[in-house]
């Protein structure tokens, strides 16, 4: 069966690994997925992740037994996208989170773009 909103699909599957503890979850691969899963990297909220050609593995982390994510939001759905310029891309949790826009560069987080001037659809929030 054909998934509507892929990006929803992968932070549902993480949130939900997430809840039952598991170290490790797996996502059908794709470009924009890889370019999410190296953000989170990046950013510290999550321990790895690796590709082969049809699923994206992310190894998740935990400090003290509980998931470093302790919260995601889909902001840019099907049916009502979300789009902002560089000077309007929000700060989460007074700084304390990270937002995640695709851009005409590419995916990067909210301080990335800001530090480009570059605007676009603001796809998820995560804390």
């Amino acid at each position: 069966m054909a998934v509507v909103d892929p990006i929803a699909d992968m932070l549902t599957r993480i949130r939900n690994a997430h809840q039952a503890l598991h170290g490790e979850v797996a996502i059908p691969r794709s470009k924009v997925k890889s370019a999410i899963a190296g953000i989170l990297k990046e950013e510290g909220y999550i321990a790895d992740f690796n590709e082969d050609e049809r699923a994206l593995k992310i190894a998740l982390k935990y400090e003290g037994g509980r998931p470093l994510i302790s919260g995601m939001k889909k902001i840019s759905k099907p049916g009502r996208r979300v789009y902002v310029a560089a000077s309007q891309i929000p700060r989460v949790q007074n700084g304390l989170g990270i937002c995640v826009l695709s851009t005409s560069q590419g995916v990067l987080d909210g301080e990335r773009a800001k530090a480009q001037n570059v605007g676009g659809e603001l796809l998820f929030e995560v804390w």
